[in-house]
């Protein structure tokens, strides 16, 4: 009885003890300001890479007064620059949009048995810009290009010696930087293809409709938002062209927006006020040409198509289909890629070939120079290491916006600052750095962590924009799922969503990868001179007359891409590339 009362009187003195130190609320947070919090220190920090610069480029065009736009606007020649950077981006434009739209026609009218040839179209991506721009200045120089020498033993150009084509006029450029965009538009419209059913095209052909006029009435209509956004891409990027009018038009005189800001920065004393008024309209005409694009589409369900079968294959020989893809093939790859060939096996680059000049020292040379070799390791590192940073933040960022709705403004942040790169040419992105980097609290130009933190910048668009069109095909039901049987976030995107979205995100690692290893714009802007990448060192090339090691260079460049795409195709399967 003594034991039992002595227990009874432990266990309420316990329990009054309990009670006095459960008064002490225990301080934890929601998981939905777990996320929250999350979510605005990661914006914050897109906002530092991402605005920063592009502010502190805008504070300096206005000071004392706007004497950077003074200085760039009160030339003479400024007017002629601006209409050479709208003829360049519209010329291209109609070029990229026309050939890209009928490619990805023609593609899916290829046979089955040839439907290997529907990734042909993408693979001028895999070439450098600025190897296949090279690729064409060999061929088409005025004077010693090898296809020029050609026509000039036709009657109609006999007797001269420079010409018939001259590849650094405007008209050239504009057409080359078509024929490099054209593989863009060709990834939007394709897949935009894919969701059009095949019933309507049937329904077509059994009303007498020819194939023209299916591709008229039927399939460009239904192809509407992906020929707005695939052309409001190329609008964008034709704006920001900077490889071909700088390697082609530098010693003609042709000058565009992108051009003058480089010239800029490079002369002595720099000039970045000046340089960030002469990019102002591009900013101010990206971010225009963003909104037009999301009023345009508006509510995109107006062009879904609904029906059992999807876009089929076509039955017959489709000869004009298979021969459509081999000539554009022919032009924006395989042509360049010959003349590349042949100057990088010459110890010279002139208009005459003879068997007793072909020679491997180029290529010699390529691996027993310390900075070539050292240009190679920077592009691959710093590639690999902003992929490797990219992917998590875009699938962060992608899943703010797809199920992000109880945080509306962090949202809406993410969606505008992850626009911002796409909109805005990379070389102001490489002048923002570059006056961002060279000042306190953190200098560091010439070191390859600012090449890495240009090039996250660069490619947000693409690691977002891919993820989160996988997350809106798989839905919510996974996350639901996976959220009752009492899996925490963390884990359902460990073991459900990153396995589903595997071919997703290494076709993004193929792109990010393929797009890095050929940067030439930002890079030439921060870059060192002993801190290059592989397309900053071809430039010096370039610019020092030593065209053999320029052809062997890119062609190096081609396969260091290559490579990686390789790789990503033996891990992902062969379908990567069908999934850009």
């Amino acid at each position: 009885m003594a034991t039992a009362t002595a227990t009874a009187t432990a266990t309420a003195t316990a329990t009054a003890t309990a009670t006095a130190g459960g008064s002490v609320k225990s301080f934890s947070i929601s998981r939905q300001w777990q996320a929250r919090i999350g979510y605005t220190i990661l914006i914050a920090v897109i906002a530092y890479l991402v605005v920063l610069p592009m502010i502190r480029l805008q504070m300096l065009a206005f000071e004392d007064g706007g004497a950077g736009y003074r200085t760039q606007y009160g030339r003479y020649d400024v007017a002629e620059a601006i209409w050479t950077t709208i003829a360049l981006a519209l010329g291209s434009l109609v070029i990229a949009m026309v050939l890209g739209t009928v490619l990805a026609f023609a593609a899916s009218r290829l046979p089955e048995k040839l439907g290997w040839l529907r990734i042909v179209p993408i693979l001028p991506i895999v070439m450098p810009a600025v190897a296949n721009i090279v690729g064409w200045a060999f061929l088409l120089s005025p004077g010693p290009g090898y296809l020029n020498v050609i026509l000039r033993k036709l009657p109609w150009w006999s007797g001269t010696d420079t010409g018939p084509i001259d590849v650094y006029t405007i008209p050239w450029i504009v057409i080359l930087t078509g024929f490099g965009l054209t593989s863009f538009v060709y990834l939007f419209v394709s897949a935009g293809m894919q969701n059009i059913s095949s019933e309507h095209l049937e329904a077509a052909q059994v009303s007498g409709s020819s194939t023209v006029g299916i591709f008229f009435k039927i399939v460009l209509p239904l192809l509407r938002p992906s020929l707005i956004y695939g052309g409001g891409i190329a609008l964008l990027l034709g704006l920001g062209q900077f490889t071909g009018p700088l390697l082609l038009g530098q010693n003609s005189g042709v000058k565009v927006l992108t051009t003058e800001m480089y010239r800029r920065v490079s002369e002595s004393p720099s000039d970045f006020a000046a340089a960030a008024a002469a990019g102002s309209p591009l900013i101010i005409f990206g971010l225009v040409l963003v909104l037009v694009q999301k009023v345009l589409l508006g509510n995109q369900t107006r062009f879904v198509t609904h029906g059992g079968k999807a876009f089929a294959s076509s039955t017959g020989r489709a000869t004009w289909a298979t021969a459509t893809v081999v000539i554009f093939s022919m032009f924006a790859l395989v042509i360049p890629l010959i003349g590349l060939i042949i100057v990088s096996l010459t110890p010279y680059w002139s208009g005459s070939l003879s068997w007793g000049l072909l020679t491997l020292d180029n290529f010699r040379e390529l691996w027993s120079t310390n900075a070539i070799i050292e240009s190679v390791v920077t592009s691959v590192l710093t590639s690999l290491g902003a992929v490797i940073i990219c992917i998590p933040i875009g699938y962060a960022l992608a899943n703010l916006l797809v199920r992000g709705r109880r945080f509306k403004i962090l949202s809406l942040l993410a969606d505008l600052m992850t626009a911002l790169p796409l909109g805005i040419p990379a070389v102001i992105f490489g002048v923002g750095f570059l006056l961002t980097y060279t000042e306190p609290p953190f200098i560091l130009y010439g070191t390859r962590t600012v090449i890495i933190l240009v090039y996250i910048v660069l490619m947000l668009p693409f690691a977002t924009r891919m993820q989160m069109t996988a997350m809106l095909a798989l839905g919510n039901t996974y996350n639901e799922a996976s959220a009752t049987s009492g899996a925490s976030p963390f884990v359902t995107t460990l073991r459900i969503m990153l396995p589903l979205m595997r071919p997703t995100i290494l076709s993004a690692v193929a792109l990010m990868f393929i797009l890095l290893t050929h940067e030439f714009a930002a890079s030439l802007l921060v870059r060192a001179s002993t801190t290059q990448v592989m397309g900053t060192l071809l430039f010096d090339m370039w610019q020092n007359g030593s065209y053999p090691m320029v052809a062997a260079m890119a062609l190096l460049m081609t396969a260091v891409t290559t490579i990686g795409v390789a790789i990503a195709m033996l891990v992902g399967g062969r379908n990567v590339l069908s999934k850009l």
